[in-house]
């Protein structure tokens, strides 16, 4: 049994504390608990050891790691639990771990994207990348569409094949008159462009089904406006689906491409969102280039 008396002196500790609140929410690898306290290694596996030592953690191997597990006395769990309303970082540690926790549960990604990386190095007929997304394009359910951001209008001409009514919005008026003159071209009476900005989307409230940003929020001055815009359009249940680059530190994207910003990580994409109250948040990376600067992929997919 834990000394009571060594255990507080423990949990006087902020950093110690923090630890075990975590630990007490679930258990963690000493990688985990680094991301989501940002700090190194050394300090981390110092509290642990101080933890394990008065008994108040366990620990277990899985393969490389060893995973931790708050072991805290029932007299010492609620002084615990009201101690973590003092600290102001306890919030943001929920956060970040809820991200890890997502992370974690598509443990089978880098067996994918593995898969992924062979896809298309040995021929088959008639298979490819852009078969397959032509395919799931053409059984995609959502009715009504926006497409912000929408540049040309690939992605909105793609969409107009199967759904209601697409709507293209981008802020460029030569954009919006060759979009227009393309669907006019290829008989889309569904597809429709709008001149507007994605902070300022001139689209109705509650009226779309699905919104998208590809490759469009990292040119907002102000991504969280452009969000917020995207969940003011969406009908209740609706979808919205991003991508976009991962954080990246190229800063020759600001003049070669006018990207305002240089990316986004995936817990900072998913916050903005569910911070505007979207629900089943989940993040993906999707794709890297195997060309310099590398750049990364990342989907984002919440419900209104």
């Amino acid at each position: 049994m834990p000394s009571i008396l060594n255990s507080l002196k423990l949990l006087a500790d902020p950093t110690r504390l923090r630890i075990l609140l975590l630990l007490n929410e679930e258990s963690l690898s000493v990688a985990e608990l680094q991301e989501i306290l940002a700090m190194g290694q050394s300090r981390i596996s110092s509290q642990l050891s101080s933890l394990k030592k008065e008994g108040l953690l366990n620990d277990t191997r899985s393969g490389r790691n060893i995973i931790y597990t708050a072991d805290l006395p029932l007299r010492l769990k609620p002084i615990a639990i009201e101690a973590a309303k003092e600290l102001p970082e306890h919030q943001n540690d929920l956060r970040t771990l809820k991200h890890i926790l997502r992370k974690r549960q598509d443990a089978t990604r880098a067996y994918f994207d593995q898969l992924a990386g062979k896809f298309g190095k040995h021929y088959v007929p008639g298979r490819s990348w852009k078969s397959l997304a032509e395919a799931f394009l053409k059984i995609h359910s959502f009715e009504t569409v926006a497409d912000l951001g929408a540049g040309e209008g690939t992605l909105s001409q793609l969409l107009a094949q199967r759904a209601k009514q697409v709507i293209a919005i981008d802020n460029s008026p030569k954009m919006v008159e060759f979009g227009q003159k393309l669907a006019k071209e290829n008989k889309l009476p569904h597809l429709e462009f709008r001149l507007g900005e994605i902070e300022q989307i001139p689209i109705a409230d509650g009226t779309v089904d699905l919104a998208i940003f590809s490759q469009a929020l990292h040119h907002a001055l102000h991504p969280k406006v452009a969000l917020a815009e995207a969940y003011r359009v969406l009908k209740p249940g609706g979808t919205l689906l991003v991508l976009d680059l991962l954080q990246h530190s190229f800063e020759q994207a600001r003049e070669l491409y006018h990207d305002v910003h240089l990316g986004f990580s995936e817990i900072e994409l998913a916050e903005m969102m569910e911070v505007l109250c979207f629900r089943e948040v989940t993040t993906t990376l999707v794709d890297k280039e195997q060309q310099p600067p590398h750049f990364q992929t990342l989907l984002a997919v919440g419900k209104k």
